[in-house]
């Protein structure tokens, strides 16, 4: 499925399988794109499929049909005739049967992160995309970044080298949202008491996958994690939970901070990281240095040997964006602006469905989707078994050596 065009599509109809808070934030964005109709909506929670529906018909569309009998309504959503994409934002062990079953009616399937869990379910995401001939990819938001799309133009124009290094996080603190009684508090907090690991990689990693040439002439070759001993969860729980609260008898085995190094075929690295469970301003990162220079991000910084103002950081300028924007934020300008995110979740609709209107690859595939969720099992494996390192997985069988187009 590497660098296979969709067929071209007058018009994009879409199922969705999750129509929550994140659903229903990338159906407005698909909302916003001319030539999507949306034809179906799946929830297990029938109100959250109703407000979605109004959402639907709010922007002149036919009432989308509904399908809210329990966790494997899905199955009944796929196998409509009249849908060309089928898009998950369930939680995430859901993610793969889902796509899964798209794939296996003749439907592209797209998901949020991480698309798959296990080093199983990733490769049954790209046998089965192999085997129908549709596209498997996650819709990774971070991509289509402002900062990411720009550094990603930085680093191909060489401005800062021989790329040698780049850094990839999730530091974000959501103790409030996983000690929640609703949205993702009813789901998402039970994985830290699953796997000690890198819960959600893919964020820093798909941009970064980018910046490297990640199945366009490189791979990830190994990786090897480290965790810090569990305590935020239980301390945020100590001070807002009361003692007779069932949370009380979860077993919190996530470290709070998970550090990772990667190490690519051609002899790169990676250093990823993530932790939800502290205080801290957010980041991801984003950062990448090479023969000749710099970028960081959050703030985001550059430096460029020879620069004026000798060896520190300059902040980006006009200069910078006049000559490094991406033409896809220059073209949708401030209507990317009002999406979420920042903007980037709507240029990452916006490209998505250029891509199968136009007949062209998409930017990423299953074989990215399943190398950027592979973190996950394989740094839980890591500290499992004291750092040691572990192999990822050639999803490319081989692949990866050619260029994308």
């Amino acid at each position: 499925m590497r660098a296979v065009p969709f067929a071209k599509h007058d018009v994009v109809r879409v199922g969705m399988v999750g129509t929550g808070l994140r659903g229903r934030s990338v159906l407005t964005e698909l909302l916003g794109v001319d030539g999507v109709k949306i034809v179906a909506l799946c929830d297990t929670v029938p109100d959250k499929a109703r407000m979605a529906a109004k959402m639907v018909t709010d922007k002149g569309q036919p009432e989308p049909t509904l399908y809210t009998n329990g966790d494997h309504a899905f199955e009944q959503l796929v196998a409509r005739d009249d849908l060309d994409l089928v898009y998950t934002a369930t939680p995430w062990e859901w993610h793969t049967p889902v796509a899964l079953a798209a794939l296996a009616h003749g439907k592209h399937a797209a998901s949020e992160c991480p698309i798959g869990t296990t080093l199983k379910d990733l490769w049954a995401l790209v046998d089965a995309s192999e085997r129908a001939q549709k596209h498997c990819m996650q819709l990774e938001n971070c991509n289509y970044g402002y900062n990411e799309m720009m550094v990603n133009r930085m680093v191909h124009d060489g401005l800062f080298g021989d790329v040698l290094h780049a850094e990839a996080a999730y530091l974000h603190d959501l103790r409030k949202i996983l000690f929640e009684t609703k949205d993702e508090g009813l789901w998402r907090r039970a994985w830290h008491t699953r796997s000690n690991s890198n819960l959600y990689p893919t964020h820093g990693l798909g941009p970064v996958s980018w910046y490297l040439d990640v199945h366009a002439g490189d791979r990830f070759d190994y990786i090897v994690a480290v965790a810090t001993p569990e305590r935020g969860l239980s301390l945020y729980r100590e001070e807002t939970v009361d003692k007779s609260d069932p949370r009380w008898r979860e077993r919190y085995i996530t470290g709070d901070l998970n550090t990772s190094i990667i190490k690519t075929v051609n002899g790169k690295t990676v250093m990823m990281q993530h932790d939800v469970s502290n205080p801290r301003p957010y980041s991801r990162h984003n950062r990448v240095m090479g023969t000749k220079g710099t970028f960081e991000d959050y703030p985001p910084r550059i430096y460029v040997e020879g620069q004026a103002g000798g060896e520190k950081f300059q902040p980006i300028g006009d200069d910078h964006k006049k000559q490094f924007e991406h033409p896809l934020w220059t073209k949708l300008g401030e209507q990317a602006r009002t999406g979420g995110h920042g903007g980037m979740d709507f240029v990452m609709a916006y490209r998505l469905i250029e891509c199968m209107h136009d007949g062209l690859a998409p930017d990423f595939d299953v074989y990215d989707a399943a190398a950027w969720s592979a973190p996950l099992p394989l740094t839980e494996m890591s500290v499992s078994k004291g750092s040691m390192p572990m192999k990822f997985p050639d999803f490319t069988r081989g692949d990866w050596m050619k260029p994308r187009a």
